[in-house]
C-alpha cells in the first residue's frame, strides 16, 4: 500500500506533465460565503491564469489541496474556473466528506497514510499558502516549518500565512524566542499577508523557477 501511494501519484504527475505545485492548506469548515473561501478561490484562479500564460510545454505551479471542502474546495474550484488543472490529495477519514468535485480527473487521490500524503504535498511544492484552520492545518504548517528549519528541505519555499486577523496572536512566536526554543531567524521562514494581490506578487517573486 505504501508503494502504491508513491507510484500512483508519481505516474499520474508524469503523465500529466506536472513539474511542480503551489499548496493551499486551510480549514475544511469554511462555507462558500466565508471571506477566506472567496479569497482562496480568487488567489487560486489568479495563479492558475498566470501559469497558463507563462508555461506551455509543462504544467508549472499547479494548485494542490487536501481535496476536501472549505479552503481546499476553494483552491480546486478557483483553478477549475480559470481553465487549469489542480490536484487533490485526500485522506480516508471516518468523519469528513470525500474529495470535492473540482479536482482534475486523474489528479484526484485518496491516501491511507498521512505520511505519504504529506510527502506529496512537499515533494513538488514551490510555494505554500496556509489559510486559517484547525489542528490539521497547524499540523501541516509546523511540519513544513520544521523541515525548513532543520534543512531537510534545502530549496527555498515561500510560506504565506494568509490573514493577520487570524494568525496574529494565535501563536506566540516571541515567547518561543524569549525562551530560546526557536531562533529569531526562524520566524523569517514565513510571512503574513492579507490581500490576494500581495500574496500573488510575493509568490511570483520568491518561487524558484
Amino acid at each position: 500500500r505504501i508503494l502504491s501511494e508513491y507510484l500512483g501519484p508519481l505516474n499520474a504527475f508524469q503523465k500529466n506533465k506536472i513539474r511542480d505545485t503551489i499548496v493551499f492548506f486551510g480549514s475544511a469548515r469554511f462555507k462558500k460565503n466565508n471571506e477566506y473561501y472567496q479569497k482562496a478561490k480568487d488567489l487560486s484562479s489568479k495563479l492558475t491564469k498566470w501559469n497558463m500564460e507563462h508555461f506551455e510545454d509543462e504544467y508549472r505551479y499547479v494548485i494542490s489541496s487536501g481535496a476536501g471542502p472549505g479552503i481546499m474546495e476553494a483552491a480546486n474550484k478557483g483553478a477549475k474556473e480559470a481553465g487549469g488543472k489542480s490536484i487533490g490529495l485526500g485522506l480516508s477519514l471516518p468523519f469528513e466528506q470525500t474529495n470535492n468535485g473540482w479536482i482534475t480527473k486523474g489528479l484526484n487521490f485518496v491516501f491511507h497514510y498521512f505520511f505519504m500524503r504529506k510527502f506529496w504535498f512537499i515533494y513538488l511544492t514551490k510555494g505554500i499558502v496556509v489559510w486559517p484552520g484547525g489542528f490539521g492545518t497547524l499540523d501541516e504548517l509546523f511540519d513544513v516549518l520544521t523541515l525548513l528549519q532543520t534543512r531537510k528541505i534545502t530549496r527555498k519555499i515561500p510560506v504565506i500565512l494568509f490573514g493577520s486577523e487570524f494568525w496574529n496572536g494565535l501563536i506566540n512566536w516571541e515567547r518561543m524566542i524569549e525562551n530560546k526554543t526557536i531562533s529569531q531567524s526562524d520566524i523569517e521562514l514565513f510571512v503574513t499577508i492579507d490581500s490576494v494581490e500581495e500574496a500573488f506578487d510575493y509568490l511570483v517573486r520568491h518561487m524558484q523557477k
